[in-house]
């Protein structure tokens, strides 16, 4: 008997005439581009009226059937011209991505900045004098033309200047208190004023108790160590430290032999640096119902450990009217002497 040998290649072929019959006899694969225009992919942007970080965008390509954003934060959306508000300040990368009827598409992208116009996260100190020098950190800071003590006008010299940092140097003024204005270059992308959140206090116009030294009369009043260091200090060259000895329970702070008149002034005004951990401190004054010390704790401040922060205190609610003596008392401290560092202390309007 003969055998009947088949080459292997006999197989595909015939699977190859098989699946290409087949295609023949069902329905053929048709792609969705069909003939047509095909897009362009372009946007434009601004922030809106009422939240300077929720963006208004626009989309300007042409024959776009649809449009598909990419915020760069995470989030997109399908709306051809949409609003989108940022829960943080920041740069985002914003893609857009358009569809015409043919089913072509086109993709643009954008660095969009998703934040208020001279918005300030931080500064070095919201108190000054004439000639006081200011370091803000921030945005959009090298398109700053000029900066002034919005309710004076009085003219401040920008000293150095990039997109996030501003050093200024602060004129003299009548102003007690002021916001800034920010005048932007014709030129860039924001143009116009604005007008900055954070409020400046001139203490040139406040009545001042410590400002690198004692002024109006007012001297040490305390039962610790007190002295005024020159090494220290939040603005100016000197600061006066007052340390607590350790199970202490003591108060320090401020005496003058001429009772205080807070007329016409509406906060208490300083800065502390903290020691070396978080405290809890207490404004005490002989006006106050408990007296000076006596473990009044009606009136906490938190002080954090090794930072100056900033305390605006209403005057409405400390009972310093006719004072003679004020100052800060803590309980202990118990696991070592603490020192904390008062600068910039006044009453500002």
């Amino acid at each position: 008997m003969k055998r009947l040998l088949l080459n292997p290649l006999c197989f595909i072929l015939v699977a190859s005439l098989f699946i290409f019959n087949s295609c023949q006899k069902g329905q053929a694969f048709k792609s969705d581009i069909v003939n047509g225009p095909k897009p362009t992919s372009s946007f434009t942007y601004a922030n809106t009226d009422t939240n300077a970080m929720s963006i208004n965008f626009i989309s300007t390509g042409i024959n776009v059937q649809s449009a598909y954003w990419q915020f760069g934060d995470g989030t997109t959306s399908t709306v051809a011209s949409p609003v989108h508000t940022y829960a943080t300040p920041g740069k985002y990368a914003v893609i857009l991505k358009v569809n015409s009827a043919a089913g072509y598409s086109a993709t643009s992208t954008q660095l969009v900045t998703a934040i208020p116009p001279a918005s300030i996260v931080t500064y070095s100190t919201n108190d000054f004098e004439a000639g006081t020098e200011i370091t803000l950190t921030g945005y959009d800071f090298a398109v700053v033309t000029s900066v002034k003590v919005k309710t004076t006008g009085a003219l401040a010299t920008i000293v150095s200047q990039n997109d996030s940092t501003l050093v200024l140097k602060m004129p003299q003024t009548t102003a007690t208190e002021s916001p800034l204005l920010f005048t932007y270059s014709s030129g860039s992308t924001i143009g116009g004023t604005v007008t900055s959140t954070v409020i400046f206090n001139d203490l040139d116009n406040g009545y001042v108790f410590f400002d690198d030294n004692f002024e109006n009369g007012w001297y040490s009043n305390s039962w610790g160590p007190v002295a005024i260091s020159n090494t220290i200090a939040k603005t100016g060259t000197n600061s006066i430290g007052f340390t607590y000895p350790q199970y202490s329970n003591w108060a320090d702070g401020f005496g003058n032999n001429s009772p205080l008149d807070i007329t016409g002034y509406t906060y208490l005004s300083f800065w502390i640096k903290g020691g070396t951990e978080n405290y809890t401190l207490y404004l005490t004054a002989d006006t106050r119902p408990y007296g000076f010390w006596n473990s009044d704790q009606s009136m906490p401040i938190t002080v954090p450990a090794n930072v100056w922060t900033y305390f605006k205190l209403p005057l409405s609610t400390l009972s310093l009217q006719g004072s003679a003596h004020f100052g800060f008392w803590i309980p202990g401290p118990m696991d070592r002497a603490e020192t904390f560092y008062l600068d910039d202390v006044a009453l500002i309007k």
